[in-house]
């Protein structure tokens, strides 16, 4: 491996620092795309039966808050009501909207830039063959031997150059694969976390202060 990193030559370096970013948006989206860390079964229905007759104490809203992600939606519909005497229902939605748009935020953090390394790859490894292509003919040019050289030797040369575009590929190719199931698996969070947060507003209309929407 490193006798192919050392004939690539120069332009094979800037693939291999796409393979170790890649390689680790991949695997730090991993752990924090964990269900758990994003959602949790029944909290919603925990939330709603602990305010069913009052909004909950502060210190409950920041219990709430350090679940994960869903919790932090839901505890920003209790803390607009708990912090403004007058809230109205909107905003209380708003409050919610804003808590959601920032957790989505958080769930796609790293993914353009994964997006980017699967796009610009193959074209690092292009621009590496192309490199290589052009030393290889500028040698054989100044030394007056295009014609006559070595026809092994000036094969050995264009596949060696050719190494580049390889490696492009090769990250490339699952640098996209795991982008697409990155956005897809975010687009289900952001849709759950966006009914989650539609069931509790409504819930919460009738407690707030400044008029509530009719209770479902």
């Amino acid at each position: 491996m490193l006798s192919i990193i050392q004939a690539a030559g120069w332009p094979i370096w800037p693939l291999i620092l796409c393979s170790v970013l890649a390689l680790a948006f991949i695997v730090e989206r991993f752990i924090q795309l964990k269900t758990s860390r994003v959602l949790s079964p029944g909290l919603v229905d925990e939330a709603i039966n602990v305010s069913r007759n009052a909004p909950p104490t502060p210190e409950m809203v920041n219990q709430l808050e350090q679940h994960n992600h869903l919790g932090q939606v839901l505890a920003a519909g209790w803390r607009a009501i708990n912090n403004n005497p007058r809230c109205t229902a909107s905003e209380m939605r708003a409050a919610m909207e804003a808590a959601g748009r920032t957790a989505a935020h958080r769930l796609e953090r790293y993914l353009p830039a994964l997006g980017t390394i699967a796009s610009a790859a193959p074209l690092l490894g292009l621009f590496g063959t192309v490199i290589g292509m052009i030393e290889i003919f500028g040698s054989q040019a100044s030394t007056g031997s295009l014609s006559g050289g070595n026809p092994a030797q000036l094969a050995h040369g264009i596949s060696t150059a050719l190494y580049n575009t390889a490696f492009g590929l090769i990250i490339a190719i699952p640098a996209l694969i795991f982008w697409r199931y990155f956005r897809a698996r975010v687009d289900g969070y952001v849709l759950e976390l966006e009914l989650a947060a539609e069931r509790f507003a409504r819930h919460l209309e009738p407690l707030c202060p400044g008029g509530s929407g009719d209770a479902r």
